[in-house]
C-alpha cells in the first residue's frame, strides 16, 4: 500500500485498528494527539493512542494481528504496540499513567465523533490534558504539547475538573502558572 504521508498514515492505521476492534466489541476509545485532532486541534504525526480496559489487553492485540497489524509487547507493562504495513504506530494503553483503574472513566466520559469516516469513542480534551500532565516527570518536562493543546482547545477544557484531578502533582502545578499566566484557563 502506498503511503500517503504521516499524518495520513496515522488515520489510515487508526481507521483500521478502530474498525477491527468495533467489528470485535472491544471497547476503546481514541486518545492522545489525535482526541485532540477530532475535537479541533492540530494534526499529529507521532502515532494513534487506543485506550482500552486491561483485560481486553490480550484480546485487542490478537484482533489486530489478524487484521495484518504487527505486534509488539514493550517491557513498560502498561501499553501494547502495533504497525500496520506503512509502520504507522498504535499505542494500546490499558494503565495510563500506570492506573488501569483511570480506563474506567475515560471510557464512560468519551463521546461518540466521526473521525476519518468512522464513528469511534474519543477522549475529551480534559481527560487528555490529565493524562498528559500526569506523565510529566523530572527528566521528561514537554509542556510544549500540553501548552499546544491548551491555546488550540482551551474552550473545551473543563480547568477546574483538570485542576483537581491533577492538584496533588508539582508538574501540573507548574502548567497551570503557564497556562494563567499566558490567559489560556478561565
Amino acid at each position: 500500500m502506498a503511503s500517503g504521508g504521516p499524518f495520513s498514515d496515522l488515520l489510515s492505521a487508526m481507521k483500521r485498528g478502530a474498525a477491527a476492534l468495533r467489528d470485535d466489541g472491544i471497547e476503546f476509545a481514541l486518545a492522545g494527539g489525535l482526541a485532540i485532532y477530532a475535537r479541533g486541534g492540530p494534526e499529529t504525526e507521532h502515532d494513534v493512542d487506543f485506550v482500552l480496559r486491561e483485560e481486553d489487553a490480550e484480546r485487542a492485540l490478537h484482533v489486530l494481528a489478524d487484521a495484518g497489524f504487527r505486534c509488539e509487547k514493550p517491557p513498560e507493562g502498561w501499553l501494547f504496540k502495533v504497525y500496520d504495513e506503512n509502520d504507522a504506530m498504535i499505542d494500546l494503553i490499558f494503565a495510563p499513567n500506570n492506573t488501569p483503574e483511570v480506563v474506567e472513566q475515560i471510557l464512560q466520559r468519551a463521546t461518540d465523533l466521526e473521525v476519518y469516516a468512522i464513528t469511534l469513542k474519543v477522549m475529551s480534551v480534559t481527560d487528555v490534558l490529565a493524562t498528559k500532565l500526569l506523565a510529566l516527570k523530572e527528566h521528561e518536562l514537554d509542556y510544549e504539547s500540553v501548552l499546544e493543546i491548551a491555546r488550540a482547545c482551551r474552550e473545551q477544557i473543563d480547568w477546574d475538573v483538570l485542576r483537581a484531578r491533577t492538584q496533588d502533582y508539582p508538574y501540573a502545578s507548574a502548567f497551570f502558572t503557564l497556562a494563567d499566566e499566558l490567559r489560556l484557563a478561565s
